[in-house]
């Protein structure tokens, strides 16, 4: 019998700029849902008294209000997954928050509506009201657990493994198509499309070598794989974290140095619609005097820059402010509680045109 799969709503490839090479290109996308290092990354339950989606019931021409809150019970365990992926030694910290505005991950657990999660900063963009990852059935249920360290190696930009190019599966997309659109997923074509078959591009990918034992991997049922052989029986990886899991995040979130500065704090984050050469202010109020952080994380063809507002008039502070090429440096800039300032971001290019998710340190 076919397991629940987590399912991943489909995203556009990023417009690029034009005569960009294929290395920095490659460079761009694999990166651009990657977190700064050092990142303390808050994450909430929603409420069982406000948070709910409203579904119509089939045949009746009636709605029913579904919650999207978790018992105790399912909480702990995401709890600790959350754990486990940070005991790992990686550089992001996970911190759980009450409220939702100082929450970039807010878990719900709304049954029937799948498992899924935004993919690393994709989670930015998401209302503020609105979940960015579901666990739509029972957590605390045996072999579970899998499902929720997948979900949040997706928040920590992680894809799905056995779409890695690296893989060299020859599935049979009718047998595929036909196994997905019954119990318990009811996939569309496209959704299967998108979380099975579609191979990855190389940048895309969490690797450069396949690993069929994943917790990325979606298992998969007897009679689906033509090649290679061995997998015709199927995919069943452990649900448990990998050596090469453990690697990949490790590479991109290395453990903090003794001797680097204290964790990021995310103060704002805004979703902001920029074209070509466009730019957008937004105020910050720091809730402490400390140094944080500015500057591209990832993308150099967009540039943040800080001022303080004295007087209605805004006085440069750190960042890029020339109007030049920007490079892909951070500046790190003291902020005092109390005083008012504006964080600038424009975008040089057409990557990263439209919504344009902000966060900084």
């Amino acid at each position: 019998m076919t397991r629940r799969l987590c399912s991943l709503p489909r995203q556009p490839v990023p417009c690029s700029a034009p005569g960009l090479t294929a290395e920095r290109l490659g460079a761009l996308l694999a990166g651009r849902r990657m977190w700064v290092n050092g990142t303390v990354l808050h994450y909430c339950f929603l409420d069982a008294r406000s948070d709910a989606s409203v579904i119509p019931v089939p045949g009746t021409g009636e709605l029913r209000r579904v919650p999207w809150a978790g018992c105790e019970e399912q909480r702990d365990v995401v709890r600790g997954c959350f754990r486990e992926w940070q005991d790992l030694g990686i550089g992001i910290t996970f911190a759980e928050v009450g409220d939702r505005h100082e929450a970039e991950l807010r878990v719900g657990f709304q049954s029937g509506a799948g498992s899924w999660s935004a993919v690393g900063r994709d989670a930015l963009s998401v209302g503020r009201g609105e979940r960015t990852m579901n666990l739509g059935w029972d957590v605390t249920a045996p072999a579970e657990r899998g499902s929720v360290l997948h979900q949040i190696g997706h928040a920590l930009g992680m894809v799905h493994e056995h779409q890695s190019p690296y893989a060299g599966l020859h599935w049979d997309d009718e047998a595929v198509y036909a196994e997905l659109a019954g119990p318990p997923n009811f996939w569309s074509r496209e959704t299967t499309d998108t979380n099975v078959l579609r191979r990855l591009d190389a940048c895309e990918a969490d690797g450069s070598v396949w690993d069929p034992q994943s917790v990325m991997t979606l298992p998969i049922g007897p009679g689906l794989v033509l090649e290679p052989e061995q997998y015709r029986g199927g995919l069943r990886p452990p649900g448990t974290l990998s050596p090469a899991d453990k690697e990949f995040v490790l590479r991109w979130y290395p453990p903090a140095r003794p001797d680097a500065p204290d964790a990021l704090v995310p103060f704002r984050s805004a979703p902001l619609c920029l074209g070509p050469g466009g730019q957008a202010d937004f105020t910050v109020e720091p809730p402490e005097t400390r140094d944080y952080t500015v500057g591209t994380f990832g993308d150099a063809d967009t540039v943040l820059v800080v001022f303080e507002e004295r007087g209605g008039e805004p006085r440069f502070l750190a960042g890029r402010d020339d109007g030049g090429t920007p490079d892909n440096a951070a500046v790190r800039v003291r902020l005092v509680k109390g005083r008012r300032y504006a964080v600038r971001i424009r975008l040089y290019s057409t990557w990263g045109s439209g919504e344009t998710a902000v966060m900084c340190w």
